[in-house]
């Protein structure tokens, strides 16, 4: 017996979770694990929660003299709740989190100690910065980095088998003052965006108001059976499968996305929402998604910052969860090649006051206000297509975009019949009707008329209106949030002060005529990013390249937007990142890039050389004497390619020597070789693993772990 035959009855010997007993639900846990303005009201000062509750819901400056009495109520209510250190959690440029755990401890004497934690260790912290990718803001010897309390997100309490930690969400910056992290400059470009809607509204005339910018993250996954991933060295090492012939069922049939959800998959995930409902993030949908063995969260909307920090910890609650039920949560955005990968869809939004700035009125071609939002975020994207994807550009999502439920490389903006006919009149110099989104009759007497919603979805749309938000498909699924937010906000920022600039510029004649007439002429001159249609069609990639699309298929060719003049510009003119911020973020992104291109190609070669070629020549042998011909040219001919495709894959990646400073052109055609030759090496695999014996063959397969947890 093989060890994928050990796995597989393993498994089968499980038994599912019985129904949980039938009990009221209480949501009395909710946030108990957040020191938010429940816990404050209860643990400071009433002066000292007025004072921080101007800072968490106005965003007002926070006032340091409090900070020793949060420090003291934060200690009281993390001890009482278990918490015996404290960590300052940031998010360095590695796409996770990092925390370095201190005690509370503090001796006063021989044998004696007391719990302790100051306003300056609530402020401010000293992790190690050379460690981290810097991309050259630190060299190995300047190791001076600092994290910075992040009060408009609370604190939290994360929990382990032992005991617990309070979190205190923070800032990672230099010792010089450079963002080294991804929080620094989200939260930079949340203020520039609140600094242009400020100014736009005030063009409008429109009394005074607070700006707030809103996410809601979708996160797809895919779950295994952990037996299997500890028997999958490419999994393990590379979070994607090099190797895997495609099983005959995958999901053509349509048959797992909605569908009931299995007692193991459902008990995992009752857990992963009360953990994440403890931390105050709302998740609220869980479902099956369209690809056997892959499943969907997606939280509620909050403000932009604190719903970054919930999907980090959600990201990490379902890696953990899934330990927990013998289950490993698979977060890359193709784990399994020909059908569909995990991606995260970034819904954003922008409100000013009580008024969503993107929700139509009933009428809204008179909602002045909302075109010119919105005629502002279509100029802002096709003025910045290139600097948008470069948020999108990743080694895992290279092998997603363009396929089964992911938008293509190419930006453009799907609107929807209704906001397409406005804008099209306006284009013409009119805006005298609109569509209605009316009723719906489905010839079922039982069943009352439906709303029709104003425009039907574009799941092709790498950036679609649905209703009153924009979803940004592209990103990946293990990717942060903040960086594309970070660029969004800011391309967005530049539109609207531009627009506010020109209405600002207004004569003395009538106000809507001359606004009609600026959308008019920004329209013209930047429709061309609209797209209804489908974009996975081979049309609309001529069509966009007719268009002056730009259309950057790879993350070498996403990342030259980083370091272009014109986005130096831009970014230093709203204080969101300098010219060294953004050359380092392109060093670091090109580096991890070609780190897991490199990492790819030798665990390929080691799982070819190591556990492929051993069973295919002892089954050339087997077959040889059973004298089964046919078989025995197929194994004699897979293994002679074996040997030549792993030695070609050899020579690729000895050819890629580490030199980053490498001229890119030259880089990045090396990086294609050695993709091109594991893409070999996977034919010469794959059709090995379908001709050998089953009983032989030494890797967990497709239909095993899309199918069988």
């Amino acid at each position: 017996m093989n060890n994928r035959s050990a796995a597989i009855g393993e498994i089968a010997n499980e038994k599912a979770p019985s129904p949980a007993a039938a009990k009221p639900f209480a949501l009395d846990f909710y946030g108990e694990d957040v020191f938010g303005l429940t816990a404050a009201k209860k643990y400071l000062p009433k002066a000292v929660v007025k004072k921080l509750e101007a800072t968490l819901v106005s965003g007002q400056p926070l006032d340091p003299a409090i900070a020793g009495d949060v420090a003291h109520g934060m200690k009281t209510w993390a001890l009482e709740r278990g918490a015996s250190h404290f960590t300052h959690w940031f998010q360095p440029l590695t796409g996770g989190t990092a925390e370095k755990h201190d005690s509370f401890l503090e001796p006063t004497g021989v044998g004696e100690a007391v719990m302790q934690f100051s306003g300056k260790n609530l402020i401010i912290g000293e992790p190690d910065a050379s460690s981290f990718p810097s991309g050259g803001l630190r060299a190995t010897f300047e190791a001076r980095g600092y994290t910075a309390w992040d009060p408009s997100s609370p604190a939290f309490i994360k929990r382990h088998a032992n005991g617990a930690t309070l979190c205190i969400p923070t800032a990672f910056y230099s010792y010089t003052g450079e963002a080294l992290d991804t929080k620094t400059p989200l939260l930079r470009s949340i203020q520039a965006l609140q600094k242009s809607v400020k100014r736009l509204m005030t063009a409008f005339g429109a009394p005074a108001g607070s700006v707030k910018v809103t996410l809601g993250p979708e996160q797809e996954y895919f779950l295994i059976d952990k037996k299997f991933y500890l028997n999958r060295p490419d999994l393990v090492q590379t979070g994607r499968t090099l190797f895997g012939a495609p099983p005959p069922k995958h999901q053509q049939l349509e048959d797992h996305y909605f569908g009931a959800i299995r007692p193991r998959i459902l008990a995992f995930m009752t857990e992963v929402e009360t953990e994440l409902w403890k931390l105050g993030i709302p998740a609220k949908t869980r479902h099956n998604e369209v690809a056997p063995a892959q499943f969907e969260l997606a939280p509620m909307f909050e403000e932009l910052n604190l719903a970054v920090d919930h999907n980090m910890l959600a990201m990490e609650v379902l890696r953990q969860t899934a330990e927990r039920h013998g289950l490993v949560c698979l977060l890359h955005e193709k784990p399994f090649a020909g059908i569909n990968g995990s991606g995260k869809h970034n819904n954003w939004s922008v409100s000013y006051g009580d008024a969503n700035l993107l929700e139509p009125g009933d009428s809204p071609h008179q909602n002045a206000r909302f075109l010119t939002v919105l005629t502002a975020i279509v100029r802002a994207i096709d003025l910045h297509s290139d600097i948008l994807r470069t948020g999108t550009a990743y080694a895992g999502n290279d092998h997603r975009l363009g396929a089964n439920e992911a938008p293509p490389a190419i930006i453009s903006i799907f609107l929807g019949e209704q906001l397409t006919d406005i804008i099209e009149q306006i284009e013409k110099g009119e805006a005298a009707s609109s569509k209605e989104a009316g009723t719906m009759k489905i010839g079922v007497d039982l069943l009352p008329p439906l709303p029709k919603d104003a425009t039907d979805r574009n799941r092709t749309s790498p950036f679609a209106f649905t209703g009153n938000k924009f979803e940004f498909r592209a990103p990946g699924s293990s990717q942060s949030c903040a960086t594309v937010n970070t660029l969004l906000n800011t391309i967005v920022a530049e539109s609207l002060d531009y627009l506010a600039g020109k209405i600002e510029s207004f004569g003395g004649g009538d106000f809507n005529q001359q606004l009609q007439k600026l959308l008019q002429a920004e329209i013209v001159a930047h429709k061309r990013i609209i797209f209804n249609g489908d974009n996975y069609s081979a049309e609309w990639a001529a069509e966009a390249e007719r268009r002056g699309l730009p259309n950057h298929r790879t993350t070498m060719a996403a990342l030259a937007a980083l370091r272009a003049d014109a986005t130096v510009a831009l970014f230093e003119k709203y204080g969101v990142l300098n010219r060294t911020e953004l050359e380092s973020r392109f060093e670091i992104y090109l580096e991890e890039y070609h780190r897991k291109i490199m990492i790819e190609g030798k665990i390929a070669i080691a799982i070819a050389k190591s556990s492929i070629l051993p069973v295919v020549a002892q089954a050339c042998a087997g077959a040889a004497r059973a004298h089964t011909d046919i078989v025995a040219s197929k194994i004699d001919a897979g293994l002679d390619a074996l040997f030549a495709h792993a030695r070609a894959l050899g020579t690729q990646l000895d050819a890629l020597t580490y030199a980053i400073a490498a001229a890119e052109k030259a880089l990045a055609l090396k990086h294609e070789d050695i993709i091109a030759a594991t893409l070999k090496l996977r034919e010469v695999v794959d059709g090995l693993e379908t001709t050998l014996d089953d009983a032989q063959w030494p890797l967990p397969k497709y239909r095993e772990m899309l199918f069988v947890y």
